[in-house]
């Protein structure tokens, strides 16, 4: 794998930690299957594209990305807490819908930004462009853990983690389990439209089609950081979930390059297969650790 493949795995990798960060929340904190992600992402940078388009500041425009993709996770919440309507199709609901209404915010299916102003503008030359996109992205990455970190330390953030744990007991306890959950799935997608923001300004462009597949990335990331730096602890589970999108990334990467693969026939239009079978690892890992941490008990 060369040195520029090597680059781009990791800069993708920083970009979907955010996004496994938010998947995090909504199937494991609040055990909600949220497929809102696949319409979230590119949600998030259809509005930044358009925003900076318009000449309004990058940041500001990753701000406005959240605050559309922290409405989409409002909007799927509430259809569940207030309306009755399951988790899954509450949310698949709310993907569908996405679609259109990404379409009416690019007004075309793809919203070119190469020349336009981004967040790197700033900080990136011609001499450090290989490390400080990546640096700058992992900045955003890390500022958002930490954030995390301390959001569920709070009182909110051990209320929502309980609402997650046992729904019933928490509404027992006098917690407000249904402002939990809509924060929780607010906060969740925020996160993973920011992503989607960035992406589009390090893609040079927005396109209806870059959601697709993102919570089986997000998924993906959360079980693979699981699996190598199992905790219970918040600082580690997040830690672990950044990780586990960046070595996703690099498995990704790996297999496209490898010369076997591609000797009997693999080659970048098998990604959404090469993709599905190591989610299927990812998967029965855990499944394999625990039957042969068993088998060493009983020995």
């Amino acid at each position: 794998m060369s040195l520029l493949a090597l680059f781009g795995a990791l800069e993708s990798g920083l970009i979907y930690a955010l996004v496994a960060l938010g998947v995090y929340i909504s199937f494991r904190v609040l055990d909600f299957p949220d497929l809102t992600a696949d319409g979230s992402f590119p949600l998030g940078g259809a509005v930044a594209g358009v925003a900076i388009i318009a000449g309004v500041n990058p940041w500001m425009a990753c701000l406005f990305g959240m605050l559309a993709g922290a409405a989409a996770g409002m909007i799927t919440a509430w259809l569940h807490v207030k309306l009755g309507i399951l988790q899954l199709l509450s949310s698949i609901l709310v993907m569908v819908a996405l679609y259109s209404i990404n379409l009416r915010i690019m007004q075309a299916p793809n919203l070119p930004l190469l020349g336009e102003a981004s967040v790197f503008d700033a900080f990136v030359t011609d001499a450090n462009s290989y490390w400080m996109r990546r640096l700058i992205i992992g900045v955003v990455v890390i500022a958002a853990k930490l954030a995390l970190d301390w959001f569920f330390s709070t009182e909110t953030g051990l209320a929502m983690r309980a609402t997650g744990s046992n729904l019933r007991m928490s509404q027992a306890q006098g917690i407000n389990t249904s402002w939990s959950i809509l924060i929780g799935m607010a906060i969740s997608n925020a996160l993973i439209a920011l992503a989607g923001a960035l992406f589009v300004q390090t893609q040079g462009g927005a396109d209806i089609s870059i959601g697709v597949g993102t919570i089986v990335i997000g998924l993906a990331a959360v079980i693979i950081g699981e699996t190598i730096i199992p905790s219970k602890k918040m600082f580690w589970i997040t830690l672990s979930v950044i990780v586990g999108a960046i070595l996703y990334k690099l498995f990704i990467q790996i297999a496209l390059s490898n010369e076997a693969l591609r000797t009997i026939g693999f080659g970048p239009q098998d990604l959404n297969l090469i993709t599905a079978l190591l989610v299927v690892i990812a998967l029965i890992l855990p499944k394999l650790k625990s039957k042969m941490l068993s088998k060493r008990h009983r020995a």
